[in-house]
């Protein structure tokens, strides 16, 4: 999938949780990427951050180093 459409869907994800408090909006992208996404595009998703995130919300940041645990 392209980058530049996995960072568009990842970040709309979280800012979906946004307004529940932190820990649980992070728990909740985590559980959405989980549940929906496929293993190629959560892959693809730990590349991506691993290179830097540029462009990615700090809340989706965080659920990528916490999907990645």
């Amino acid at each position: 999938m392209e980058t530049t459409k996995l960072v568009h869907m990842v970040n709309q994800i979280a800012l979906a949780f946004r307004l529940q408090p932190k820990d649980e909006a992070v728990s909740q992208t985590v559980e959405h990427l989980r549940a929906f996404w496929s293993p190629q595009m959560r892959q693809e998703l730990l590349a991506y951050v691993a290179s830097g995130g540029a462009g990615l919300e700090p809340l989706a940041k965080e659920a990528a180093a916490k999907l990645s645990a």
